[in-house]
Parts: C-alpha cells; sequence; structure tokens
C-alpha cells in the first residue's frame, strides 16, 4: 500500500537548497504519487503602486508569476524528475500558510511536505510562522523536513498516548501508528512506538513522607507497559521495539529519536488555535524545535481546518 498519492510540495522563494523539492521527489519516486511543487509570493509594493492601472498591476503580477515559474523549473533540472507526474504552482497571496492550506484542500492532498528552520528566541514563544500554522489548521499530514537523510532500513518513530481513555486518542493513536508503518513500508524502514509517562509529582512526597514514590513509579511505567503493548499488538509490532520512558513527551520522544537515529518522527496533533497556542503550542510544535529528523504529523479523524475555500 502506497504511503501517499497526492504530494503538496511548499518551496523556500529566498533560498537556493530546496529540502522540500528533495523529500518530496524521493517521497514521489517510492510512492508512485502525484507531486505539485507551490510556491506563494507577494510583494506589497506592487498592490500599493497608485501609479499605475489596475491591469498594468496585473500583468507586472502575471510577469513576477512567470519569473518564479521558471526559476523552479530551472531547479529541477538539477533533480532526476524521470517518471516522476509533477506540475507547478505559484501563487500571489498575502498569507503563505493560507495559500497552501488552500490549495491542499483543493486539489485534496494527502500529504504537505514543506522544509522547517529553527526559530530562535522569543519570535518563537510568542509569533506562529508557516510552519506552525499548518501544524495546527493543514486538513491533510504535514510532513516538516531538517537536515537527516532517509536511509532504507532506517527507524521510524511513533509518539503515542496510551492514557486517554476517549475514543479521539485511540483513534489518533491508531491514525499515527498505521501512518508509521505506511512510510515504513515505503521507505524498507522499521517502526519504533514510544510512549511518556509522568513521574511521581514531587509535592506528593512533600508533603505525605510515607508516599512510595519508586513503587508508584514502576506502577505507572507497568500501566503504561501494558497499554502499549495491546496497542502494539493488532500491528505486530515487537517488544522490542516498545519504549515506555518517564518524562515529558517533549523530552522524551526527541530523546530517543537521537538514540535510535531515526529518520522520521510522527505524531499527532491537535490543532490548537488562538492566544493559548501562540504562546504555548502543543507537543509537535516542542519536538519539532528538539529533534534533527523530518516530522510527521496527523490530525485527529474528522478535524475540519478554519480555513476557508
Amino acid at each position: 500500500m502506497s504511503c501517499v498519492t497526492k504530494i503538496l510540495a511548499v518551496l523556500d522563494a529566498d533560498k537556493q537548497q530546496q529540502k522540500a523539492m528533495n523529500r518530496a521527489l524521493h517521497l514521489a519516486r517510492i510512492s508512485g504519487a502525484q507531486l505539485t511543487f507551490m510556491l506563494s509570493i507577494y510583494d506589497f509594493s506592487y498592490e500599493m503602486t497608485t501609479m499605475l492601472a489596475a491591469d498594468e498591476r496585473n500583468v507586472m503580477r502575471d510577469s513576477l508569476i512567470s519569473d518564479r515559474q521558471a526559476w523552479i523549473k530551472d531547479l529541477l533540472e538539477d533533480y532526476n524528475t524521470r517518471d516522476i507526474n509533477y506540475d507547478v504552482q505559484v501563487l500571489w497571496h498575502n498569507r503563505p500558510f493560507e495559500a497552501i492550506i488552500e490549495t491542499a484542500i483543493e486539489g485534496n492532498y494527502d500529504i504537505i511536505v514543506k522544509a522547517t528552520h529553527q526559530q530562535d528566541g522569543l519570535a518563537a514563544l510568542l509569533f506562529t510562522p508557516t510552519d506552525w500554522h499548518l501544524l495546527r489548521k493543514a486538513p491533510c499530514q504535514v510532513l516538516l523536513v531538517k537536515e537527516h537523510e532517509w536511509p532504507e532500513h532506517g527507524k521510524i518513530l511513533a509518539g503515542i498516548h496510551t492514557t486517554g481513555e476517549h475514543q479521539h486518542h485511540r483513534s489518533l493513536n491508531t491514525c499515527i501508528t498505521e501512518a508509521a508503518l505506511k512510510f515504513a513500508n515505503c521507505l524498507h524502514s522499521e517502526v519504533h512506538l514510544v510512549n511518556a509517562y509522568p513521574g511521581a509529582p514531587i509535592t506528593i512526597a512533600a508533603e505525605i513522607p510515607e508516599f512510595d514514590t519508586s513503587s508508584y513509579a514502576e506502577t505507572i511505567a507497568d500501566n503504561h507497559k501494558i497499554a502499549l503493548a495491546e496497542h502494539a499488538m493488532p500491528f505486530h509490532i515487537p517488544a522490542e521495539h516498545q519504549h515506555v520512558r518517564e518524562g515529558l513527551p517533549e523530552q522524551v520522544i526527541p530523546a530517543l529519536a537521537e538514540e535510535l537515529d531515526a529518520e522520521l518522527v510522527v505524531l499527532g496533533t491537535i490543532g490548537r488555535t488562538g492566544f493559548s497556542a501562540a504562546l504555548l503550542g502543543n507537543t509537535a510544535e516542542h519536538v519539532i524545535s528538539n529533534i534533527n529528523c523530518d516530522l510527521l504529523a496527523l490530525k485527529p479523524e474528522g478535524f475540519v481546518s478554519p480555513i476557508k475555500l
């Protein structure tokens, strides 16, 4: 079974090295998927040129779009595109993430592939760049690309939340594992599952001296191991590929990904919006800042993007 059938690869307007182009071509080659390279461009000065009539502004805008289409085709000359079904789209839009999501919805794409870049300092904490908007609002899978290669017989790490009692948690766990297995099949890789669990609250140990923190931790760990094994059983994922570790997911997952030298981490993302999302983000957003491999983010089943056509 193919991991994807339609790929939307988002290019960087100001970079010669296109990580998303390279990864999307690799993915299209191994899956046989249809591939679209898209670029969203906008120049506010063109819209504010009052000396020109609307028709003249449109001509200038169309000229810029044509130049960018030619630039993308020049970039593609450095790649092997034989037997790959692809097209190129350049859109004029002042909000790139909306252009990407609208294109993904209209074209019914399975996955958005985009290079990600480290955001440093306060800007990463308070402001939401295109990557974060896609994690929260894209209607399909989002593959954020870093530098790590995709070797055959590599490792794919799927983050599972086993303590959720609600059906949507179980459904998302299933989607995450199935996606990891499909990619593993395409990449000839092996799937590992990871589940992070919290340690004993320090306040309990301080307030109740007789509280046995080590026994508590062992019980919690055993419960998580049992739950993860039950989840893994129908997918035939062996016990040695099931990892249960104490700590926060955003700490445990990057540490294990580095230990395994994983090529891909697969996570669910809840699509949080509003000020709390801008300030806090969610697990997928914290993890992407701390891993050196690609991240595949999935939405819960039935998720509807807030971006409308």
